[in-house]
């Protein structure tokens, strides 16, 4: 008897030692759990919560592609190309379907949570970039528009009407002279040129077409003046002439700085793509024409000349106003294909006030729009 006492006392201090290291054990792995969990990084934390958010995501975009499915069985049965019976056919195996993708797609995401909160590392938002869909309509989530695809884009406008672009010019420039024309301008046609560079916005003027549209911005132009005939700017008071330059002078020319704001009313054909969830208008390579002016300051005006002296080359900068004016308004129009333009600008202001004879720059050249 005392020796089945003792067998049973063992036998209980066994069983009482294996539960508690079975307890241990559980408490251990549940403190491993919780302690690997807390360790978990910012980062995984709130990707964590992104991939719980993309479910919502999942919903959305499953019924927007319902939506549109329904949408193209309701045309064909308008055209009659269905019968009432077939399009409610269809349309319950477009439901169908939807319904399955939803449930396919978040058990995808449940399991990547599971791998996520286990500390696995991973990257859904390269995941997500296996193809590209453009759209206005979406889930905003952290500033970004996720769309009817696996991938997300910064939102995009629905109908953009105005764009920017850089504007470059180059040619050359001259001047008319009042009762002589140009023909009559002391100044070289190859040897004086104009630069002009800006940038310009262009916003279509009508809801549903793009024949119209208007360019404004704001531009720096470079106006060049070289004179013939050994020739070079002197100012006297309130008054700018020609001179002969006392030495051999090989170049004398003036150059006015100007900023300005151009404004054109632009004309010429567009295409249209439309897609499901926007569209645009295009008019690369296509004709176009452009009627319009500009106003602005001159902020700098300045003669270079070079010559010879005793047989020794020397430059001059001279730097003054030499009467120009400073207030500039003029006309300009252009007509060309796609990106290039012929182009030509006339200032209405003379180019010095209080002139004996009045003149006015005029330029033409090439004009590129750079999107």
């Amino acid at each position: 008897m005392v020796r089945f006492v003792a067998y049973m006392s063992m036998l209980a201090m066994l069983f009482s030692v294996h539960i508690l290291s079975a307890q241990t054990k559980k408490d251990s792995l549940k403190l491993e759990v919780e302690s690997k969990k807390a360790a978990l990084s910012e980062e995984h934390q709130s990707e964590i919560e992104k991939l719980k958010k993309f479910k919502d995501v999942v919903v959305f975009q499953e019924k927007e592609k319902l939506k549109e499915e329904v949408k193209k069985i309701e045309e064909r049965l308008a055209k009659g190309e269905l019968t009432k019976e077939e399009a409610e056919d269809l349309k319950t195996e477009a439901a169908r379907t939807a319904a399955k993708n939803i449930e396919n797609r978040t058990a995808i995401l449940d399991n990547k949570i599971a791998l996520a909160e286990r500390g696995e590392n991973f990257n859904e938002r390269r995941d997500l970039r296996s193809t590209v869909l453009i759209g206005s309509k979406g889930i905003e989530l952290d500033n970004e528009m996720y769309t009817d695809s696996t991938t997300y884009r910064r939102r995009i406008k629905y109908d953009k009407r105005t764009y920017g672009s850089v504007t470059v010019a180059v040619g050359i420039n001259n001047a008319v002279i009042e009762g002589k024309g140009i023909d009559g301008s002391p100044y070289q046609v190859g040897g004086s040129k104009f630069f002009e560079i800006g940038y310009m916005w262009n916003t279509r003027l009508f809801n549903n077409s793009n024949a119209v549209r208007f360019r404004y911005g704001l531009s720096l132009q470079y106006n060049g003046l070289r004179t013939n005939s050994g020739k070079y700017f002197v100012e006297y008071g309130d008054q700018t002439i020609l001179e002969e330059f006392p030495y051999d002078l090989k170049k004398a020319k003036l150059r006015m700085d100007n900023i300005v704001a151009p404004v054109f009313f632009e004309f010429g054909p567009s295409k249209k793509v439309e897609r499901d969830r926007y569209f645009r208008y295009y008019n690369s390579r296509m004709f176009k024409i452009g009627i319009g002016g500009y106003a602005g300051l001159n902020y700098s005006t300045r003669q270079k000349l070079k010559y010879k002296k005793d047989g020794d080359k020397s430059k001059d900068k001279l730097k003054t106003d030499y009467n120009t004016n400073n207030f500039i308004y003029g006309v300009a129009a252009y007509v060309g294909i796609g990106d290039a333009s012929l182009y030509v600008k006339y200032d209405l202001n003379p180019i010095f006030h209080n002139a004996e004879t009045k003149q006015n720059n005029v330029s033409l050249g090439i004009r590129w729009d750079l999107d």
